[in-house]
């Protein structure tokens, strides 16, 4: 329905679920959808079909919802969306109108994104949430990147093996610095996964980061993790 409607696909219209490996009860599912949300079963599933079918559940109820008119990004959304923002860091309307503000980048990518529904949009920001979380903003900042270089350039930037391949080899050189580092930022993102399943909201956030977090772990030998 969505190809039929002109959407951008990137991996065409392609549902994947993904087994959680386990030889013991309770089963768990991931389902990512074409857009790239995912979402994982969220009931105690005692066979690998009924997770499957929980991972289904929450995916579908999630993106009939979030397809409501009401969920499209309007001019009447940005500013409930930015005012709201202001209210919950105590800022003020300069603050908005700065794109090199925190609140006047979400309002510049609000902006930009006019007419998507909020789960196409949540989809774009978890590339920028992974950015900020590998440290990667923060270093284009150190290189006088202006905040509006940068979102003009990941706006249109696929989340792709390619910078999941990157963001891994930045991982393994913490790890090189500080032995466990890997290890123990894993064990969060593992944590906020579980979390996040249960409560039955959309994880593409958390598990990217145990992906490549687990992606890193793979690529270092064993001499260097004994280290």
């Amino acid at each position: 329905m969505k190809l039929e409607k002109g959407a951008d696909l990137k991996n065409g219209a392609l549902v994947v679920y993904e087994s959680q490996p386990s030889n013991a009860i309770p089963y768990v599912c991931y389902v990512t959808l074409p857009g790239g949300s995912c979402f994982g079963s969220f009931q105690n599933c005692t066979t690998k079909a009924e997770a499957r079918r929980s991972a289904a559940k929450i995916a579908l109820m999630n993106s009939v919802f979030n397809e409501h008119p009401s969920r499209k990004i309007s001019d009447e959304f940005v500013e409930k969306a930015v005012g709201d923002a202001l209210a919950a860091f105590k800022g003020n309307k300069e603050d908005a109108d700065n794109p090199n503000t925190g609140i006047g980048a979400f309002k510049f990518m609000l902006e930009a994104n006019k007419g998507r529904t909020m789960l196409e949009f949540q989809e774009l920001m978890t590339v920028f949430q992974l950015l900020h979380w590998n440290g990667s903003l923060k270093a284009m900042r150190e290189r006088n990147c202006s905040r509006q270089e940068v979102l003009a350039h990941y706006s249109h930037r696929a989340l792709d093996d390619d910078m999941r391949s990157q963001m891994a080899l930045d991982w393994i050189t913490r790890e090189q610095e500080a032995t466990g580092t890997i290890a123990h930022e894993l064990e969060v993102a593992e944590q906020e996964l579980e979390s996040a399943r249960l409560a039955g909201r959309e994880l593409r956030f958390p598990k990217e980061k145990r992906d490549i977090l687990v992606l890193a772990l793979s690529q270092i030998g064993p001499s260097e993790s004994m280290a």
